[in-house]
């Protein structure tokens, strides 16, 4: 199985996008999958096109995105991507929109088809933070996961498709000693578990949500 795992590129002014830095510390194979890695640019409009001929070229079974959470204390899995942009800065390209859909022929919502319940379970069971949650936000890790799903409904059938955010590294740009971060190491740890458990069974945990 060929699996795309996405990071981001840096925003906001800082150096280095944690997201990015987990994609690149995973190995090649985990599990006997191909890790197929790409660096995804964070533009509302651009991130669309990339990751549509990224899949097209590739042609992967699943594909995993990762994204940057500043403020989160735990590797996110998320739930549901919604079909609105709504920016507070803009992004790398200029574009900052204002209560806009992504997809005018979209459904207002896609969910993972990922068992990412069972992904937290794994996860938590090395002692890493984990934990669900059911806002992506509307920035651009929220909109490269809807199209994702959009392009597994109605242009890749069979395609599975999830996100992830991760905490901020320690001492990371503009964070301080008072915002929450996780060491790399644990971060790309996380992450290689969630993939070793993409072909399990979902669970039906409780865990909770994340507002």
């Amino acid at each position: 199985m060929k699996i795309l795992v996405t990071g981001f590129d840096p925003f906001d002014q800082e150096e280095i996008n944690p997201s990015y830095e987990v994609v690149k510390g995973l190995p090649d194979q985990i599990n006997g999958h191909e890790i197929l890695k790409v660096e995804i640019p964070t533009a509302f409009k651009k991130s669309a096109e990339v990751i549509e001929q990224v899949i097209r070229r590739l042609r992967p079974d699943v594909v995993l995105c990762i994204g940057q959470a500043s403020g989160r204390a735990a590797i996110s899995l998320e739930k549901v991507a919604i079909n609105l942009a709504e920016a507070r800065i803009a992004d790398n390209e200029g574009h900052q929109p204002c209560d806009e859909p992504l997809r005018e022929d979209g459904p207002a919502a896609y969910f993972s088809n990922l068992p990412i319940k069972r992904m937290v379970e794994e996860i938590r069971r090395t002692d890493i933070p984990a934990e669900i949650s059911y806002t992506a936000g509307t920035y651009v890790c929220n909109s490269l996961m809807y199209h994702v799903l959009y392009l597994a409904d109605r242009r890749f059938p069979g395609l599975k498709g999830g996100f992830i955010h991760v905490p901020d590294l320690p001492h990371n740009g503009k964070s301080n000693k008072l915002t929450p971060s996780m060491s790399l190491e644990d971060m790309v740890s996380g992450i290689s578990v969630a993939i070793e458990s993409i072909d399990f069974p979902e669970s039906c945990a409780n865990f909770g949500t994340i507002i």
